[in-house]
Parts: structure tokens; C-alpha cells; sequence
């Protein structure tokens, strides 16, 4: 998926939070979009995904077959970050089924690929409320890595992850993510966006 910024803003009551961004984010591309705590950029993550509408200017979608109506973008993208919750009651099988109703996986992996992948095959069972926030945050980025879209918006990703777990990230990017639009946005973790080929600074950076 391409995405066109063009001068896009937005303010919550008469405070901006950012202003006239214009960028273009070509299909399979890696991007890093950097910048302090409080300086928007997960408001531009939201809007980016179609979730917020920009309070000035445009952005258009498109792909292989022209262009996307902001109401379908959904169907394309694929989010992790620290802020989206998933079902504590659930347990980790649970999970991935629920997901799968949804998003299907990269390459048509099997449940017991995706756990495998996860590196959390002895918690398949266990609810994920008693799963440590590093485990939490491995099944957020593995469903969203994994799901077959083209478009994958990351906010923070190395989020409570260990030294292993940032590696195991680093991996799974490299492994399941060719030909995908990817967006990190970070507070300037090189470890979050190494691989990214763009950057972008917004606020004070």
C-alpha cells in the first residue's frame, strides 16, 4: 500500500499536536518516524491507519489496483503497540483464533507454526492476563507481523522486551515482512527501527 501525507495536521480543541506533515510512503518501503514523548506520533499512527480523521489536510491510499477508500484501509493494515489490549480472559490458543477470524497469517501458517514462531509453545494454554508484559508484548508484535497485510504500523515495538526478545523481534521482522509498507514509530530506540531504509523526525528530535 502507497500512502500520500499532504500538509496533514491535528489538534485536540485549540492545541495542535502536529502540522503540515507531507510525506509519501511507497509499498514496500521501511520507515521510522521519530520523535519525543508528547510530540504526536501515536496521533500520526492512528491517523496514518484511517482510525482518526487529520484535523487539516489529506491522505490518500492506494495500491496494485488504485486507489482505497479511507473506510477500507482496516482491512489492510496491521497494528501493534503499547496501548492496544487483547483479551485477558483468553488464553494464548484463544487468541490466535479469535485473531484469525480477522486477519489471516503470512504464508497460510498454522496455529501451531504461528506458537512456534512465538517462541511460546508452553504457555498455548495459559490466560494471557497471567502473562509478563515481555510476553505480551511478543504476541502483539507476532499478530501483527504475521497477519497477512500490507501494511504494518509499529509504535514502540521494543516495548518491556529483554535483549532476546529485541533480537527475536529483529528476526521475525526480516523473516515474514517483504513486500509490506512498514511505519516504526519510535522515541529513538536504533533497535526499534534499524532496518528501516526512511527516516522521519517530528517535534523536538
Amino acid at each position: 500500500m502507497k500512502i500520500q501525507l499532504t500538509g496533514i495536521g491535528k489538534r485536540f480543541e485549540r492545541n495542535w499536536i502536529f502540522r503540515n506533515l507531507t510525506h509519501t510512503f511507497e509499498q514496500g518501503k521501511s520507515y521510522a518516524v521519530l520523535g519525543p514523548n508528547g510530540s504526536g506520533k501515536s496521533t500520526l499512527l492512528k491517523v496514518v491507519a484511517g482510525n482518526v480523521i487529520p484535523s487539516e489536510g489529506k491522505i490518500d491510499y492506494s495500491n496494485g489496483s488504485g486507489s482505497v477508500p479511507v473506510e477500507d484501509v482496516y482491512k489492510s493494515v496491521s497494528i501493534a503497540a503499547p496501548y492496544l489490549d487483547l483479551p485477558e480472559e483468553y488464553s494464548l490458543h484463544e487468541i490466535l483464533e479469535f485473531h484469525k477470524e480477522f486477519k489471516a497469517f503470512e504464508k497460510n501458517l498454522l496455529e501451531k507454526e504461528v506458537i512456534k514462531i512465538l517462541e511460546l509453545g508452553h504457555t498455548k494454554e495459559k490466560f494471557f492476563k497471567h502473562f509478563s508484559s515481555g510476553m505480551k508484548q511478543r504476541v502483539k508484535l507476532g499478530l501483527a507481523v504475521l497477519s497477512a497485510t500490507p501494511l504494518l504500523l509499529l509504535d514502540e515495538p521494543c516495548t518491556a522486551l529483554d535483549a532476546k526478545s529485541v533480537q527475536w523481534y529483529q528476526t521475525i521482522i526480516k523473516n515474514y515482512t517483504e513486500g509490506k509498507t512498514i511505519i516504526v514509530f519510535s522515541n529513538n530506540k536504533e533497535e526499534e527501527f534499524s532496518f528501516c531504509e526512511e527516516t522521519i523526525l517530528i517535534g523536538n528530535t
